[in-house]
């Protein structure tokens, strides 16, 4: 008689960019619009959602929520146990988000403060922090192996509220402006769903998040001559660098009171922010 397989530990230990990276839903009031992924964010003691600017509002596809949902993991010892936290995207009719720009135009990355007082005292989660971004002594070769935590097509773990982690690598040379835009190219499979989510290798040592953020996933690229029967897609796929989260972030701090340094060796152009635009729909 074969024998049983062992039974899984009581509760295996979780890795924190799992508990980073969020299921963000997008409203128009009660009526569901997208899905789509984001991570946090901590500089001293303010906490940030970080996700694609196109999430919160998208001109080219007439995509205008007023309010977003995150899911929460509200209790530490039960992480089957989840909450949703519903954001608003707008106050007093202003756009309640921080985007930003460089001399290339406009960047797909947004981020907006989450109010620790709305969060359960018992949440889980994790934050990246500037001691994950890459510096100067991290080398990151063309590629280097890179993993994508999130929820292509609103998929993931439902009974854990985990995210799917997709792999791939760095398709351009890292620290430079593929076509003179502040990205660089990945080759992960991607779908919908995945917008925001952060593009990682592993860091030991790197802090409580042992995880390099290398960038901001944002769209899939794809040839407009490509012939639909007889070329595949390219497979390739755009990631913001992570400077323009410390620009938005600076930006956010040195303006608004908060709720009850740029990385060395990017060659990013210099970023400025501004309060998300827009008015709600």
């Amino acid at each position: 008689m074969a024998e049983r397989p062992p039974a899984g530990p009581a509760q295996a230990t979780v890795d924190p960019l799992l508990l980073a990276t969020v299921r963000i839903a997008t409203f128009d009031g009660s009526r569901g619009l997208t899905t789509a992924s984001g991570f946090f964010f901590r500089r001293d003691e303010r906490l940030y959602l970080v996700s694609s600017r196109h999430v919160f509002i998208d001109e080219a596809s007439h995509h205008h929520p007023d309010r977003i949902e995150i899911e929460l993991h509200a209790d530490a010892a039960n992480l089957a146990n989840s909450t949703g936290l519903s954001v608003l995207l707008y106050r007093d009719g202003l756009a309640d988000w921080r985007q930003g720009e460089d001399d290339a135009g406009a960047i797909d990355v947004a981020v907006i403060e989450i109010d620790p007082a709305a969060l359960p005292d018992t949440v889980e989660l994790a934050a990246f922090t500037l001691e994950n971004f890459p510096g100067p002594q991290d080398d990151v070769p063309i590629g280097q192996l890179l993993l994508i935590p999130g929820f292509p097509l609103g998929f993931h773990d439902g009974l854990h509220h985990f995210p799917v982690v997709r792999h791939g690598a760095v398709a351009s040379p890292y620290g430079w402006r593929f076509q003179g835009m502040g990205w660089f190219l990945t080759d992960v499979r991607a779908h919908r769903g995945i917008s925001g989510a952060p593009v990682v290798v592993a860091a030991p040592g790197r802090g409580p998040l042992p995880w390099l953020l290398l960038g901001v996933h944002s769209a899939r690229f794809d040839m407009g001559d490509r012939d639909l029967k007889s070329d595949e897609s390219l497979g390739l796929n755009a990631a913001w660098y992570p400077d323009i989260i410390a620009t938005l972030t600076d930006a956010a701090i040195a303006t608004t009171p908060a709720l009850p340094a740029d990385p060395a060796g990017l060659e990013a152009g210099a970023a400025s922010a501004e309060p998300g635009a827009g008015s709600p729909a």
